[in-house]
């Protein structure tokens, strides 16, 4: 029996030997990542502690939460993280302006690389596995002991392969991918499960989809996600970085706990309706709902290749006169080369709010929704109360049905 991605991993870090699921082994992580909430807890749990010095491990802060600060707290936690990085001597920190939202920021400064392992104190660190790094999220704590000791405690997971195989239609997206698989695997049958891709599928989408991909695959409670790399990931990461980093793919006959075959060619547009991001339907069954507000932005879908999507529809239209579409790029790379194509002009001349990169509005910093309203959100969650108020409704589905919706009013 051949071995997974998740097996090749861990076993160059601690070594080749019999893993089983469920059993607690410490590893050594390649990269750590934090925000400006991160920062704070951690500072913390390294003051109770007692540690005065880190492990050598790289490191990167980016505040990308609540950016620009709007209360004072948020500019506390801000000025903590820089803080932190001036008496570590934290090199890879990224004043606001300068970055965005830290996972896509990873991933396009070659931060993220195949076959690593990162740590981010934040859930989406699944979005790594896009290009083939084992991105795990965890808590305050762990990420204490992890900069003061370099080891982190990891369970080892049952895994899901998933082989992709065809081609996604035109007008399907990642986002469709996602939230069929999210619907029909559940809210409670992933937890700390492990997802692979792999097939002659992934080579169709791009480092985009695949991001978008590995992210949603958090809302099913998986502990990480990865795509197997080929080529276009080889190229993407080698173009960032010049450091060395060895990729794995799974074996033709690699164990899984569960395996599953999804063509591509069959999925059709979806949306998760409220209130859990597992509460996915085609979106043909809840057509003609109307909307107040229309979000294209967060680490799910704020990318250069979401965004061209949704100009390409609101090119020369205008946003409902009963809706606020607001856009967000998830970092100033991708802002930047909006603007440069032009995207930028498109969504002011349509209506839409253009934002700087930030968490902003899917984390219900800005943008927020009143009782009643109904907002349609590319980004990953839609609990209540996530946007706003604990009675509007958050509905989530990809750049294209969130861009028609901004135009009709409805989705």
């Amino acid at each position: 029996m051949g071995h997974s991605m998740i097996y090749k991993i861990l076993a160059k870090k601690i070594g080749d030997q019999d893993f089983k699921a469920g059993e607690i082994y410490m590893t050594p992580a390649d990269l750590v990542f934090t925000h400006e909430v991160g920062t704070a807890g951690t500072m913390r749990v390294l003051d109770k502690i007692g540690a005065t010095e880190l492990y050598p491990i790289e490191m990167v802060i980016i505040s990308d939460h609540f950016v620009p600060a709007s209360i004072l707290t948020h500019a506390i936690n801000q000025k903590k993280a820089r803080d932190f990085a001036k008496k570590y001597g934290i090199r890879n920190y990224f004043e606001i302006g300068r970055a965005g939202i830290g996972h896509q920021v990873l991933i396009e400064k070659g931060f993220i690389r195949p076959g690593e392992i990162a740590i981010a104190t934040d859930a989406h660190a699944t979005t790594y596995g896009a290009l083939g790094c084992l991105g795990i999220g965890v808590g305050v704590t762990d990420m204490a002991v992890l900069l003061a000791s370099g080891q982190y405690w990891l369970k080892y997971p049952k895994v899901l392969g998933i082989r992709l195989e065809g081609k996604l239609r035109p007008g399907v997206s990642a986002k469709d991918v996602a939230l069929k698989l999210l619907g029909d695997l559940g809210t409670d049958n992933l937890i700390y499960w492990m997802v692979e891709f792999y097939g002659s599928g992934v080579s169709t989408l791009s480092i985009d989809s695949r991001a978008c991909l590995c992210n949603m695959m958090s809302e099913g409670g998986v502990k990480s996600c990865l795509v197997a790399p080929d080529n276009l990931a080889m190229e993407y990461v080698s173009a960032r970085t010049d450091k060395k980093f060895t990729p794995f793919v799974p074996d033709e006959d690699a164990y899984y706990d569960k395996y599953l075959t999804l063509d591509l060619d069959k999925v059709e547009p979806m949306v998760a309706i409220p209130d859990t991001p597992t509460n996915c339907v085609p979106r043909k069954s809840v057509s003609g709902v109307e909307i107040d507000q229309a979000f294209i932005g967060s680490c799910t879908n704020g990318r250069i290749e979401d965004l061209r999507i949704a100009a390409a529809i609101l090119k020369g239209k205008k946003v409902h006169p009963n809706v606020r579409l607001i856009v967000s790029p998830a970092s100033h790379e991708i802002w930047q080369q909006a603007l440069n194509e032009g995207l930028l002009t498109i969504f002011n001349q349509s209506g839409a709010v253009v934002t700087n990169p930030t968490c902003g509005a899917c984390i219900g910093a800005h943008g927020l929704l009143a009782p009643g309203e109904v907002c349609i959100a590319t980004s990953n969650r839609n609990f209540k109360g996530r946007m706003g108020s604990i009675d509007a409704k958050i509905y989530l589905a990809s750049p294209e049905t969130v861009a028609y919706a901004a135009l009709t009013g409805r989705i």
